[in-house]
Formats: structure tokens, C-alpha cells, sequence
């Protein structure tokens, strides 16, 4: 397949731009860069062959897209969240694969060796995930329990010097090629406890996922623990109970938050230079009232959407942001992005389904991102919950 050039240009209607500090746009340029010579011409091909481009870890890592909140004593960038959100936007519209490998990394695997590890466990593990050296994975949802995590099988029993760690996690990102894996599992007092499993360790098994029509160029796999001897060094000491779990979960969710507004993005840009150049009944379908309708509402559900995250950033590094502020972001964006990707890719008739244009790959993967970290309906209700009182889940 040639290789497609990237004529992506980034809309800006509400000049937000201007929220935005020269640090914040410097960072986000670069990523941008960074696709467009690295992602944008590959990512088509490894998505058809259902491939995960491997060289893409170590591009990150040297890019500080690992990790970029963490301080750098750690490998980290000392960045602010509005860094951190618009590094996910640029990587995510190239392909939510290449912003899930940044999203796990960063959220699921350093935040909470750094939030909750030893001094011992940030130094040994953090710098070498930071660089890209280590692809690390996050092991919670189980093949019987998504949504309700609490409801947990994976076990680790006391053996001393050491714990038994049984059961198996499954659709967990980066697995098949992940060195280190943060597992959350219930100890013998059933109190969900986390640590870290590394490759190589007797009884760890990361089969891969196949036959996937979403993130395709993203390696899936299960986690498979059978009597897997694991020190008790290895065990965070600094939290006890689901709220270990659901804290990386709110750090990942608000990168998806930026992130899939990235894939809205380009799908935007994509139907909007279509519709200038392809010519139907004598004129540009850009000219017609109801491919007018399309690009006006892509570009106003876009708009709002910036606002919203720009302004979750603020929060999250003045640490003011609730977690249901960020349920409420990563709906919405995932919402939008899903809409906006079907829009685009009617407007772009037949040529909307093929790997020439980016559209049908991001609605496909917006499938998944939509459902994972919390699916829409959860989202919805946790919203419902926070302005209500009462808890719809039981």
C-alpha cells in the first residue's frame, strides 16, 4: 500500500489556541510532527495486517510521551496535564492503537508505580518504562467481570517470602509484548491488592487476541497467571482496595478524553478537504446544503469539546478534578468522535471504506475506545449518580 501524505491542518474555530501557553503548543507541535513523518504513512498498513508497529515504543519514549506528568527524577517529563491531554490528541489522530500503548504506559503502569510503589519499585521500573526500553500492560478486567471489577477472581495467597498469584486478565493492551504487567488481584483477606508481574517469571503466559475489526494496529492480549511465584517486594505497599485500580482508570480516561477528540479531528479535516475537491452535479458537494449540515455540526461538537477538556486540564493539574468530571469528558468525546467518524465517512461515499482515508479506521477503532476504561452507558451513570445521589449500579 503507498504511503499516505499527511495533509492534516487542526481546527481551531474558538481560537483556543490562545488558551494554550507556548510550552503546551511547542509539545503539541511536536507529536504532530511526529505522526505525520512516522505514524500518518505506516499506520494504514499495519492496520490491514492487523500488525502493532513495534518500533513506535522506543519513538515514544524518546518523544516523552511515557509518563510525560512524572517527575523527571523518575524518566518522566514534569509536564502539566494540558501537555499530557494534548500529546494524547496528536497521537490518537494518527491511531487510537498508538494512544492506547501511550495511554497504558503512562497511566495504567508509571502512574501507579509512582502514585502507590516503593522508592525501590519507581527506581527500578519507572525510567526504563519512561524510555521505551520496557512496554509495560495493566491487568484488571477479567473474562467474567468488566464493568464490576470488585467481583475480581485473580488471587495471590501468602507464601512467605512470596505470593501465588492465580486467575487470568483479558483484552488488556500491550500484553503480548509487555515486559512488566501492573496486576490487581484479591489477597487472602479479599482486599484487591496491586503489584507488579514481570516477564519471565514461571506460570505468566500473554496470549495474543486475534480476529479484532477495532484497533487493529494495537497488540491485544490476555494475561494468564498459574502459580506464579511473585516476591512480596513486588506489591505495592502504599494502597489496599479498588480505589488503587479506579485512580489509573480516571488518569487514562481523561487522556482518551483529548485523545479521541484527535480522532474527530482528522476524520473533520478529512471530509472537509474531500468535500472542496470532489465534484458531483456540476460543483464541489461541499456547496450542498446537507454536506454543509455535516461539517457545521462536526465542527460545532468539536468546538465544545475542546472547551470541555482545556478546561478538565486546568483542573487536573491544579488537582481539582473529580473522577466524574472525567467520565463526563470521555463520554462525550468518545460520543462525538463515533458520530463525527460516521458523518465523515458517508460524505466520503465508497471512498469513505478504504484504507486511502483515515476515516473508516478511526470509526472501527472508536468502537473499542468507546467501551473500554469504562463503557458509554457506565460513563452515563456515573454522571447520573454524581448529580442525583443515587447509585444506579445495584
Amino acid at each position: 500500500m503507498a504511503a499516505r501524505t499527511d495533509l492534516f491542518q487542526s481546527p481551531d474555530y474558538y481560537l483556543v489556541d490562545e488558551l494554550l501557553t507556548e510550552e503546551h503548543k511547542m509539545v503539541r507541535d511536536t507529536v504532530r510532527n511526529y505522526v505525520k513523518k512516522e505514524i500518518s504513512p505506516i499506520i494504514e498498513d499495519y492496520a490491514q495486517r492487523a500488525e502493532f508497529p513495534q518500533q513506535i515504543v522506543k519513538q515514544m519514549g524518546e518523544l516523552g510521551c511515557f509518563g510525560p506528568t512524572i517527575p523527571h527524577e523518575y524518566g518522566g517529563g514534569g509536564l502539566d496535564y494540558i501537555s499530557y491531554g494534548l500529546m494524547m490528541q496528536e497521537l490518537e489522530r494518527g491511531d487510537s492503537g498508538v494512544r492506547s500503548t501511550a495511554s497504558v504506559q503512562g497511566s495504567l503502569v508509571m502512574f501507579p508505580i509512582y502514585a502507590y510503589g516503593s522508592e525501590e519499585q519507581k527506581m527500578k521500573y519507572l525510567p526504563k518504562l519512561a524510555s521505551g526500553e520496557w512496554l509495560g500492560c495493566f491487568g484488571l478486567t477479567e473474562p467474567n467481570h468488566g464493568s464490576d471489577p470488585s467481583s475480581m477472581l485473580t488471587t495471590i495467597k501468602d507464601a512467605g517470602d512470596h505470593v501465588i498469584l492465580n486467575g487470568a486478565k483479558m483484552w488488556i493492551s500491550n500484553a503480548p509484548f509487555a515486559q512488566v504487567a501492573v496486576v490487581w488481584a484479591k489477597d487472602d483477606n479479599g482486599d484487591i491488592r496491586g503489584l507488579v508481574v514481570e516477564r519471565g517469571m514461571e506460570g505468566f503466559t500473554t496470549p495474543t487476541t486475534h480476529g479484532k475489526w477495532s484497533l487493529r494496529a494495537s497488540a491485544t492480549g490476555e494475561l494468564v497467571f498459574h502459580d506464579v511465584k511473585v516476591p512480596k517486594d513486588n506489591i505495592f505497599p502504599n494502597i489496599n482496595g479498588l480505589k488503587g485500580p479506579l485512580s489509573c482508570l480516571t488518569k487514562a480516561r481523561y487522556g482518551i478524553a483529548w485523545g479521541t477528540l484527535g480522532a474527530a479531528m482528522d476524520c473533520y479535516d478529512t471530509a472537509l478537504r474531500y468535500s472542496q475537491e470532489r465534484i458531483q452535479f456540476g460543483k464541489p458537494i461541499g456547496a450542498f446544503q446537507l454536506q454543509q449540515k455535516k461539517l457545521a455540526e462536526m465542527i460545532t461538537e468539536i468546538t465544545k469539546a475542546q472547551l470541555l477538556v482545556w478546561r478538565l486540564g486546568v483542573l487536573m493539574t491544579e488537582g481539582r478534578a473529580t473522577p466524574q468530571q472525567v467520565s463526563m469528558a470521555k463520554r462525550n468525546s468518545c460520543e462525538i468522535a463515533a458520530n463525527i467518524a460516521r458523518d465523515a465517512r458517508q460524505m466520503l461515499g465508497g471512498m469513505g471504506i478504504t484504507g486511502e482515508y483515515s476515516i473508516m479506521r478511526h470509526m472501527m477503532n472508536i468502537e473499542s475506545v468507546i467501551t473500554y476504561e469504562g463503557t458509554h452507558d457506565v460513563h452515563l451513570l456515573i454522571t447520573g449518580m454524581d448529580v442525583t445521589g443515587f447509585n444506579a449500579f445495584k
